[in-house]
């Protein structure tokens, strides 16, 4: 502000913007730089310098079970949905695991300024997506899979699974059928310890990703509202055709 002040008293006003260069610098930060940009002050610590792999250690995400591939490919997607403004708040990112089995905790909330572990806890796939394990997946009506890939939480509702939360699939082709099918958060009786010891996993929803009943309110009163999920599966046939990893 000084510095503009003085100016105005050289100057005319017209001479200014060849004088003050317009930063653009912001504007052209994209995915790969994102974490390797210098770190400033004030900033969190998704911005500040390090690679997606360096916060995977620097965390210690590997003890709570979630797997590094899914960690970097879910930050290359939140670094694309926050430079398309996608999302309202950018301080978590939930993370679905699917590479590890049912009987474990492999839904993660994270904090992605901090790193703190908001929530892990269980949840469920869809009952022909696998048995102990999500393998197979479908953007179709009726297919009653799981859908992998990046969505945008919405809303809460209260509807025929009790208190639940809406989500838009982000991946023509993969998920953008998320909406018609139905596919919401919810919890779900049949995801439980009790469960597990009864069966050696979880019961399956018809595609939605359903967690406890008990934590179920808390979560998604916490990530609703414009909020990044991923889900993640180690399947080639996802990976390949992904144009947000491909960015």
């Amino acid at each position: 502000m000084y510095l503009i002040r003085t100016l105005l008293l050289f100057f005319p006003v017209g001479l200014l913007p060849a004088i003050i260069p317009h930063n653009t610098a912001c504007r052209k930060m994209n995915a790969e730089t994102f974490f390797n940009a210098p770190s400033k002050p004030k900033l969190p610590v998704s911005k500040q310098a390090g690679t997606a792999t360096n916060k995977y250690d620097e965390w210690n995400l590997k003890t709570y079970g979630l797997s590094k591939a899914a960690f970097e490919q879910a930050v290359k997607g939140f670094q694309y949905l926050q430079q398309k403004k996608m999302l309202q708040n950018t301080s978590l990112i939930t993370i679905i695991d699917y590479s590890v089995s049912s009987s474990k905790k492999r839904l993660y909330v994270l904090d992605i300024q901090t790193g703190k572990m908001v929530f892990n806890t269980l949840v469920a796939h869809g009952r022909n997506s696998g048995l102990r394990f999500a393998n197979s997946f479908s953007n179709e009506a009726a297919s009653y899979k799981s859908s992998l890939g990046f969505y945008i939480t919405r809303g809460s509702y209260t509807g025929a699974n009790g208190y639940s939360m809406r989500l838009t699939g982000c991946e023509k082709g993969i998920n953008d059928n998320a909406f018609d099918r139905a596919i919401v958060f919810h919890g779900a009786g049949y995801v439980s310890n009790e469960f597990i010891n009864s069966y050696g996993y979880l019961g399956r929803s018809q595609g939605c990703p359903a967690v406890p009943v008990s934590l179920n309110k808390k979560i998604i009163d916490k990530i609703k509202n414009g909020t990044c999920m991923f889900l993640y599966a180690p399947a080639k046939s996802y990976a390949t055709r992904s144009k947000i990893l491909d960015s």
